[in-house]
């Protein structure tokens, strides 16, 4: 059972996945502080420092100023701030990660787009196409030419 879960373990896409989590555990990180520290503060601006977060309704007797309040006297409470504040949170965490990719596209499609050498040339005589290493043209038997 050793030497099966050993096997396992040592197949290329376990390995890949545990890379991929590593990996994306270290981007999630990288994300969050994007969008907590240098995202959020000027999204917040925008909104008049607008905090969803004590919006809610609650289902059981009393009033409460916040959340915490609410939540400290065992009231039930529907929390839609929170939910918008999740759904606003997952907005720019998609739109950041969404114009990310999109640039590194752009970097390795450019990087993709660097011309190949050409692999075949115009005989001058007969001006039929031939492979650029080519000594002779086959179809005309000049002799041509070698590129330095």
């Amino acid at each position: 059972m050793f030497k099966e879960f050993k096997t396992f373990i040592m197949r290329g896409n376990v390995l890949e996945l545990a890379i991929g989590i590593i990996i994306g555990t270290a981007f999630n990180a990288i994300v969050n502080s994007l969008v907590e520290d240098i995202i959020m503060p000027p999204v917040g601006l925008l909104l008049g420092g607008a905090d969803f977060t004590d919006l809610f309704i609650t289902l059981t007797a009393g009033t409460y100023a916040t959340l915490e309040e609410a939540q400290a006297a065992g009231a039930v409470t529907i929390n839609y701030g929170v939910f918008i504040n999740t759904i606003l949170d997952f907005l720019i965490v998609s739109l950041t990660i969404f114009l990310v990719v999109r640039q590194v596209n752009r970097w390795s499609r450019q990087k993709d787009e660097e011309p190949a050498p050409p692999t075949t040339k115009e005989c001058p005589h007969c001006h039929t196409t031939i492979p650029v290493k080519a000594t002779r043209c086959p179809n005309c038997t000049t002799e041509l030419e070698q590129a330095a």
